[in-house]
């Protein structure tokens, strides 16, 4: 099993010591000096839940300067917001900043808002995401584009500086759609998934399925999964749940629509500006006792062994621990180490 960081950072607190990306870059190190896999950031817009990162190849370019054997991962690119050309322009200038360590995982969008920067509908970005998976690669291996220049005429294009790495590594971002993870393992890409919306049991169905595609397209071709889970550890349970009560609670708050997505696919006409404080908090605490019992890594080493024990088992390759949802950067620096004891250990 491997161990990567993520970064998904509520950004609603007003910060004037100019220390937001402190987490970030001290938690990258850290994970670099011990032989952590890779660090992950996404794409987010138009929103404090997120919004550190509105650009991870800017992230990843700071990333590339301060770190030495880490790779360096966009979780993810919302591709359907830009142009391919401009993906592979991006990532290429990181993958030789960093040496050769970037790797992308495309997302097809969440926010209907965010399409304010796409060219396309937002009803077509799940075909966009795939068609533009393939044209990311092309262009990384050194091949042409075609696109339309300002005077209305198809132009063949490349794109510069030339990456280091031959092929780029490619994850697609599911929420936890079969579909989906179908979509990943024929288009020969990685799968990187979360708990937000499924359960451990659900998640093992789909990698089977994963799988499945995966060898029977690509000829014994097994993929990568990737699961992103919250993640402090300390000396015991008591001092996990007391450090990240008040903060996780706050982050979920601040994530509230994604909470409440759920209940909106089972009832459409769900409004969850209809909801009072009594009603938020209610979920809140739900989502709280959830995530620290069930949907992240909480507590002690010896107390998640066993959990990633049983997530290698249905076959996932890496937990990528999101570390930033509000504690203090000194504390969660601190708890890394207990971190580190669980990587070693699963290894």
């Amino acid at each position: 099993m491997d161990f990567s960081l993520f970064y998904f950072a509520d950004d609603s607190t007003p910060n004037d010591g100019g220390g937001r990306y402190e987490l970030l870059l001290e938690g990258a190190r850290f994970a670099d000096r011990h032989g952590f896999r890779a660090v992950w950031t996404p794409e987010r817009h138009f929103h404090a839940f997120g919004g550190l990162y509105p650009n991870p190849a800017v992230v990843g370019a700071a990333l590339a300067t301060a770190t030495e054997n880490i790779e360096i991962r966009a979780g993810s690119v919302v591709s359907p917001l830009h142009h391919p050309v401009r993906i592979a322009e991006e990532w290429s200038v990181v993958d030789n900043l960093s040496g050769g360590r970037v790797g992308v995982s495309f997302a097809s969008g969440w926010h209907p808002v965010d399409f304010a920067l796409s060219r396309g509908p937002y009803e077509d970005r799940k075909r966009v995401m795939m068609d533009s998976i393939e044209q990311v690669r092309s262009l990384w291996r050194g091949e042409s584009l075609d696109v339309v220049d300002g005077t209305g005429r198809t132009t063949p294009v490349r794109v510069f500086p030339p990456p280091v790495q031959q092929e780029l590594p490619v994850w697609v971002t599911s929420a936890g759609e079969v579909e989906t993870f179908r979509a990943a393992a024929t288009a020969r890409a990685g799968v990187l998934t979360h708990l937000l919306h499924q359960d451990v049991t659900e998640l093992a169905t789909k990698i089977a399925e994963y799988r499945r595609v995966a060898q029977e397209t690509h000829n014994g071709w097994n993929g990568h999964v990737v699961l992103m889970l919250h993640t402090f550890l300390a000396d015991s349970r008591d001092e996990a749940r007391e450090a990240v009560r008040e903060p996780l609670r706050d982050y979920l708050r601040s994530s509230i629509q994604l909470i409440t997505r759920s209940f909106r696919e089972a009832d459409p006409d769900f409004d969850t500006d209809e909801l009072d404080e009594e009603d938020i908090d209610f979920i809140v605490s739900r989502s709280f006792d959830s995530y620290f019992d069930e949907r992240g890594l909480f507590g002690t080493v010896s107390e998640v062994a066993d959990t990633v024990e049983h997530l290698r088992g249905i076959g996932v390759d890496e937990i990528a621990c999101l570390i930033d949802f509000g504690v203090d950067t000194k504390t969660v620096l601190g708890g890394l180490r207990h971190v580190n004891t669980l990587r070693e250990a699963s290894q």
